[in-house]
């Protein structure tokens, strides 16, 4: 079913305009909604508008906005002021500028809408710009007034349409460089940064909308379902994460890259570790077979001692052995 547009206007490039229409991408009547519920009566809290001095009981539908100028005392704004503040944003998306799509810094994308023509009247001229913004490789910058503010936009085609990303202003976002501050002006060991890159490629694959579930709402469903039949889940219990990073950075990459997968924070980056010392160690057996070949029968005679293998296999057998005891345990739970 198609949603209802959000705004309605036109779209305008120069002299060539083609009325549109703005519409939700995002819908959330598919999202978990919660109450509040007296636990005593199991009946839902209703929330009331009170008067904040005389407690009196409102309908909300009686209110105004109010702009507070000083401490408790405020001008009140009817629809009639906020009509006279209209400006051009607020009935036509004008095309300001084009810029390379890759210089609008991800953090400043806030909220998209899909942007479509209105009616059939204007889709031949909607079509010529969509077509030619995806050859250009840009992005449109526009405005427009949704929800009583203006917002800086930037239009991107997107398969037979558009889509309208609704842009912060600076004064919205913290600043980078002061988060950014605590990380160190080093550089990086380059073998590192190749091996790490090495990791990447292995690990390049398609985006897949699945990658997005929101894993934890469907565990949460699969609670709800099961306090609904009388059962309950026991929760999986927290790894936590290893903050030491006590680990030989360089042999977890070059483990990382022989198992053929990325290591996990903290748990990974110490069995990587420990892959790496193996790998060293086998490295170093057969470094000390090779020699013993070159050096003749003396140097044969002192590798030998070096087998480990026949003293562990007595253990494993123990093992081996030892796993039909846990059969009946099984059985008596």
């Amino acid at each position: 079913m198609a949603t209802r547009p959000i705004w309605r206007g036109h779209l305008r490039l120069a002299l060539v305009s083609c009325p549109v229409a703005l519409h939700s991408v995002v819908r959330s009547s598919g999202t978990l909604r919660f109450h509040y519920i007296n636990p005593k009566t199991g009946n839902r809290v209703r929330m009331v508008t009170l008067d904040a001095e005389t407690d009196e009981e409102l309908a909300r539908r009686d209110l105004v906005k109010g702009y507070e100028f000083e401490k408790d005392r405020y001008v009140l704004m009817e629809d009639e002021d906020f009509d006279a503040a209209r400006i051009e944003s607020s009935s036509t998306l004008t095309v300001a500028k084009f810029v390379e799509r890759t210089s609008i810094p991800p953090v400043y994308f806030d909220t998209s809408y899909y942007l479509v023509p209105d009616g059939d009247a204007g889709q031949d001229v909607f079509v010529v710009l969509r077509d030619a913004i995806e050859r250009s490789g840009q992005a449109a910058l526009s405005r427009v007034v949704i929800g009583r503010r203006e917002r800086a936009v930037a239009i991107l085609p997107m398969g037979k349409g558009m889509v309208c990303h609704t842009l912060h202003e600076p004064r919205d976002l913290y600043s980078a460089e002061e988060v950014f501050g605590a990380v160190g002006d080093e550089a990086p060991d380059a073998e590192m940064v190749k091996l790490a890159t090495q990791l990447i490629d292995r690990q390049e694959g398609k985006f897949e909308p699945a990658d997005t579930e929101d894993r934890y709402e469907t565990r949460l469903r699969e609670v709800i379902d099961a306090k609904l039949r009388g059962e309950g889940i026991s929760p999986d219990a927290p790894e936590e994460p290893d903050r030491s990073n006590v680990i030989d950075l360089m042999a977890a990459l070059k483990a990382s890259l022989g198992r053929g997968e990325a290591a996990e924070p903290g748990r990974g980056g110490r069995a990587s570790a420990k892959s790496a010392a193996k790998a060293a160690g086998t490295e170093g057996t057969k470094a000390g077979a090779e020699g013993a070949k070159g050096g003749g029968k003396g140097a044969a005679k002192k590798a030998a001692p070096t087998k480990a293998a026949p003293r562990k296999a007595p253990a494993r057998k123990a093992a081996a052995k030892a796993s039909p005891a846990k059969a009946p345990a099984r059985k008596r739970a």
